[in-house]
Parts: structure tokens; C-alpha cells; sequence
């Protein structure tokens, strides 16, 4: 499985106390939503999978889409990108997220931030031995 983690540095505004604030900074931190995305359709179906998530039952394409009044193309293109980004999981012929708790996702991702960057440097240091580094 192929997973595209973007972490964008953003700074925190100490006034973001809304919830959605804080969700939105989290998500544009991971680089989950961009400027093209006008009616935040990506922030609203992450928004509900975060609800769904928490009560365990997976939706499908065709629920969120019909929750948000999107079209099912719209609504696979965002599950898609968040499945590629390791916070999204297909189960059950739904989508939830890839755990309950979204400090849980956090640590998981770091682990497989981690993870990369570990095989990256043992493919580099490969590289510097045969080029007699």
C-alpha cells in the first residue's frame, strides 16, 4: 500500500478554540484540503467520517455523498485522497477512519513517517556505497 503523507507547518492561532477551527488547522496541516476545493467538500466529508468513526458504523460513497449533497464522483475523489493519506480505511463496503481517536491517527502516522525516512536512509547509505562515499 502506497501512502502520501504531506505535513504544511502552519502556525496554530492560540484564539482557534472552535472545534472546527481546530479541525480544519489539523487538516490543512496534513495537507487534506487545497484553495480548489471551494465548498470544502474534502473538510466536510473528513468531518463526517470523524462523527461516523466515533459510533463504529462505516458509510459508504453513496451515504456520504447524499449526507453532504455531493455526487459520488466527489465523494470517492475525496475518500480516495484521505485513504492515500493513511487517514482513511475501507471496511465493511464503508469508509471510517483509521482509528476512533484522532491523536491515535497522529501517532500512527508519525510511525509511518518514521518508517519511510528509516528506509530511505538505508537505500541512500546504499547509494553512497556504490558510488565510494
Amino acid at each position: 500500500m502506497t501512502t502520501k503523507i504531506t505535513l504544511i507547518r502552519i502556525r496554530k492561532n492560540p484564539s482557534e478554540t472552535n472545534i472546527n477551527e481546530e479541525l480544519q488547522w489539523l487538516g490543512n496541516s496534513l495537507g487534506l484540503f487545497n484553495l480548489r476545493d471551494r465548498d470544502s467538500s474534502c473538510f466536510r466529508v473528513f468531518i463526517t467520517l470523524v462523527k461516523t468513526t466515533k459510533q463504529d458504523a462505516p458509510l459508504s460513497s453513496d451515504e456520504i455523498a447524499q449526507r453532504l449533497h455531493l455526487t459520488r464522483g466527489t465523494a470517492v475523489h475525496h475518500l480516495t485522497k484521505l485513504m492515500e493519506s493513511g487517514i482513511v480505511v475501507r471496511v465493511q463496503g464503508g469508509y471510517l477512519l483509521r482509528e476512533a481517536r484522532l491523536s491515535n491517527i497522529i501517532n500512527d502516522l508519525k510511525r509511518d513517517t518514521e518508517t519511510a525516512f528509516i528506509e530511505l536512509q538505508h537505500v541512500a547509505k546504499e547509494i553512497d556505497e556504490k558510488l565510494g562515499e
